[in-house]
């Protein structure tokens, strides 16, 4: 009886464990600072721009309570809000993870601890790439 408890335990403890991982959601991923790498512009309009080319730092800071702080050269330029939300890509129509701000709309094309990688939603897809 008392290995079976025990075994029903350590079970139970692993499932928990598995569940909380697999409830990670983009929100709590994507909230840190991240520093701005280079931008590259779309099919239509084709560029890149990095710190080095325009002459300034950027970073942005996601904070849990749903703002976004932009700095450039280590000074706020911006105070706004975001939203993560599932919605429609521009480009094959499937459902993304989108998020917004500033006013205009990204695909979220890639997010992980050291990275992120967001498309704008829209028909020029310019691709911008963050590191933490």
């Amino acid at each position: 009886m008392t290995k079976k408890l025990f075994i029903f335990i350590v079970f139970s403890i692993f499932t928990t464990t598995y569940s909380l991982e697999a409830n990670t959601t983009k929100t709590d991923q994507i909230i840190d600072t991240w520093v701005w790498e280079k931008t590259i512009g779309g099919e239509s309009n084709p560029y890149i721009s990095t710190p080095k080319t325009i002459g300034f730092n950027k970073k942005i800071v996601f904070t849990s309570d749903g703002k976004i702080i932009t700095y450039k050269d280590d000074v706020e330029i911006r105070n706004s809000t975001y939203e993560i939300k599932k919605g429609i890509s521009f480009f094959d129509q499937s459902e993304k993870e989108l998020i917004s701000f500033e006013g205009k709309t990204y695909i979220i094309e890639s997010l992980d601890n050291q990275n992120l990688i967001i498309i704008s939603n829209d028909s020029e897809g310019t691709r911008t790439i963050y590191k933490k």
